[in-house]
């Protein structure tokens, strides 16, 4: 019995159970996260044996309608952002999943314990990790992420930089909205131009390919193979388009 009166203790991304933890285990408490326009739960997870640790719910039930995505959506893309991430070699969105839990099927993210006075503009301030926010940059360009605020990009206590609110990406029509234009028209360096080929030759394969496909829809796979060769044949980081172009808010 005194296993089950643990306290939670962290499991890290690169655990190499983190997804089945995600996946199987029993949600034991689910909380509402008041920011945000969607409902948003942290969720504490609990194995059999006792380990526990924290999740982000989305439910699709949870989801705000909008104009510009479909309905009922949000959290197949949110799984979709983080397996482009992993296939990319980006690996910066935490560990996804999609899976059912108290208020139906949604998707289910590792949490991770941050520092919360960091965001965007606080690291840029402090000229840390201006590498790191290319390749985001880089990878906001790809999904076509239409939500990228400053909040949204964490730094945990290690100093590691991670994405969370991907659920505004992969539309069909250009949406790129975010507080990154640093680098607009900049030139994008040889290793991210081939992180960008690796991810087409994996979409290409069989296995990611068809996850995507059941996440998105023909439009939005077309649009998605047509960013990527846009960026591989122009080899720079996108211009502002001419409608609006950050989110609101910025943090």
């Amino acid at each position: 019995m005194a296993s089950q009166d643990k306290e939670p203790s962290p499991i890290f991304a690169d655990d190499p159970d983190v997804v089945q933890f995600l996946t199987a285990s029993e949600i034991k408490s689910c909380h509402l996260v008041p920011q945000g326009s969607n409902y948003t739960f942290q969720a504490e997870l609990c194995q059999q044996n006792g380990r526990k640790w924290y999740g982000i719910y989305k439910p699709m039930k949870g989801e705000t309608p909008l104009r510009d995505f479909p309905y009922s959506t949000l959290y197949k893309r949110e799984y979709a952002a983080y397996l482009v991430s992993e296939a990319g070699g980006w690996q910066f969105v935490p560990p996804t999943v999609i899976r059912d839990g108290p208020h139906g099927i949604g998707s289910m993210q590792l949490f991770i314990e941050h520092r919360p006075e960091s965001n965007f503009f606080s690291l840029r301030d402090q000229n840390k990790h201006g590498q790191l926010m290319k390749k985001i940059a880089l990878y906001d360009a790809v999904t076509n992420n239409a939500d990228r605020k400053g909040g949204h990009i964490l730094e945990d206590f290690k100093g590691r930089l991670w994405c969370i609110d991907q659920g505004l990406t992969f539309n069909e029509y250009p949406k790129l909205r975010t507080v990154i234009w640093d680098y607009a028209g900049g030139a994008i360096s040889e290793n991210m131009l081939e992180m960008v080929r690796t991810l087409q030759k994996k979409i290409a394969q069989e296995k990611l390919g068809a996850d995507l496909r059941d996440l998105l829809s023909p439009p939005e796979i077309s649009a998605l193979n047509s960013r990527i060769q846009s960026i591989l044949s122009e080899k720079t980081f996108p211009q502002p388009g001419p409608y609006r172009n950050v989110p609101s808010p910025m943090i």
